[in-house]
């Protein structure tokens, strides 16, 4: 009989072990909830351990301490710092609310790399990455055209169209 007591005893003892386990598996998925981890490169902290931080905008542009500049513009802009000897020699390039990083941003910032001598680094899907602006394939600083619109009296004729006819007169 005493037997029969300790055999329902550890029984008892096993099945509240496993339902305690399984509480605790259940509250510990709970708090993670698929969620990740924040890039830390991306908040004030992580930009902190870079020189300098500027945003990709749209067409090839950058957000430099607020102000949309374009590629040719953003050279000029760390031209001055060089000259005044405030130029970083590291430099984050972060997506704006407006644009992501581009291959364009990646190929300007690689020749701000090549001219300046700086070490430009960016965010490659939750990595962080250096730009070899040799693989990145540097290409020249651009000022930035705005697309041209043309009024309605013009769409659809093109500049060789036809000369002159006096029966639109």
């Amino acid at each position: 009989m005493k037997s029969m007591k300790a055999m329902n005893a550890v029984c008892l003892f096993r099945r509240l072990a496993a339902a305690c386990l399984l509480a605790a598996v259940l509250v510990l998925a709970g708090c993670h909830r698929g969620s990740t981890k924040d890039d830390p490169y991306l908040t004030p902290q992580g930009q902190q351990q870079f020189d300098a931080t500027i945003q990709a905008y749209k067409s090839g542009q950058f957000l430099v301490d607020g102000a949309v500049l374009s590629a040719l513009d953003t050279g000029s802009h760390f031209a001055y710092l060089k000259e005044t000897g405030q130029l970083p020699k590291t430099v984050l390039l972060v997506p704006s609310d407006d644009s992501k990083v581009r291959k364009q941003h990646l190929q300007y910032m690689a020749r701000l790399q090549l001219d300046y001598g700086f070490i430009v680094y960016y965010d490659d899907k939750g990595t962080l990455k250096k730009i070899d602006p040799i693989e990145t394939e540097a290409r020249d600083l651009e000022d930035y055209h705005a697309p041209v619109k043309m009024n309605d009296e013009q769409q659809g004729k093109s500049a060789s169209g036809g000369g002159f006819s006096p029966e639109q007169h």
